[in-house]
């Protein structure tokens, strides 16, 4: 059973249940994330016995607000929509992930998932095929050098790429120079103080690698085809990485069905479990395969 038949199997009280969104729950788990966030962040600043040591957890919770980002462009972590919009824009500066151009990059994503030529996230490309290519792309380098250059042509150079439409160009545009303004402001306080430096930029590019295994085990080693249940992967993992990554290891069922938000996805899994055809039983048991398919 593929998706689109499994959806249609279910009755119309369990996709309104299923579907149902909650402020409470979002701001719960928001206040979780931001709460650990904090505790490591006021230990750099106050530069706490081993203090260097909280650089890596740091980096990792700042890292994984992508996954909310990825949440927010569903609207589906608040039922307030603009709680969703809100959020997603402020952690665009975070991650150089200008909110508006990831919504619609993310969309066409769902609807070419896999797709060699038409998937924004493949852009034409393979997925690294090599074990040099995959130690490339866990240093972040192709994501942060294409997220300047994303930046770049938004705010000064033209906009083609076919999915974003033509409507959103000026907000794309004034959100890219506002990145670019917020930046300069950044790299500005590094005369005065160190401390963005050692609270958001090392951080971030330390932890790089953990999310870009994170994010390849979601479509990699799957194949090109048209239903969700099998060209997304679903990670069973802990209890811990699914908070952290806001239950997003359930990403076949994300796929399946986006409208449900993330504390939803457990439950639909039940669902789901049966007709999974991509799974991995943790993420190094996902490196491991990945690995092992790459020519020696």
């Amino acid at each position: 059973m593929d998706h689109r038949a499994l959806l249609q199997s279910m009755p119309a009280e369990t996709r309104a249940h299923l579907t149902a969104r909650s402020d409470a729950r979002g701001l719960v788990h928001l206040a979780g994330h931001l709460g650990l966030l904090a505790l490591t962040s006021a230990g750099i600043a106050a530069q706490v016995s081993l203090w260097p040591l909280l650089i890596l957890p740091q980096g990792v919770l700042l890292v994984f607000l992508f996954t909310l980002s990825h949440e927010c462009t569903h609207q589906t972590p608040f039922r307030t929509p603009w709680l969703n919009e809100a959020v997603g824009h402020a952690i665009a500066p975070v991650l150089a992930l200008p909110f508006t151009w990831f919504r619609y990059f993310h969309l066409a994503h769902h609807k070419w998932t896999n797709d060699p030529e038409k998937d924004p996230e493949l852009d034409g490309k393979p997925r690294p095929d090599s074990r040099a290519a995959l130690a490339l792309y866990l240093t972040g380098w192709v994501y942060w050098s294409g997220m300047a250059r994303v930046i770049a042509t938004n705010a000064f150079g033209r906009i083609t790429a076919p999915y974003l439409p033509a409507r959103k160009h000026r907000a794309m545009r004034i959100e890219a120079r506002a990145l670019i303004a917020l930046y300069a402001l950044l790299a500005a306080s590094l005369l005065v103080s160190p401390l963005a430096l050692w609270l958001w930029l090392v951080p971030v590019l330390i932890a790089q690698p953990l999310l870009r295994l994170y994010l390849l085990a979601e479509h990699g080693l799957c194949p090109p085809v048209a239903n969700m249940l099998e060209n997304s992967r679903t990670t069973f993992t802990s209890r811990a990485i699914r908070f952290l990554a806001w239950n997003m290891p359930f990403h076949a069922e994300h796929h399946a069905f986006p409208a449900v938000p993330f504390h939803r996805l457990p439950a639909f899994h039940a669902t789901t479990q049966a007709h999974l055809r991509s799974t991995s039983q943790g993420y190094s048991g996902f490196t491991r395969a990945y690995l092992e398919s790459l020519p020696d």
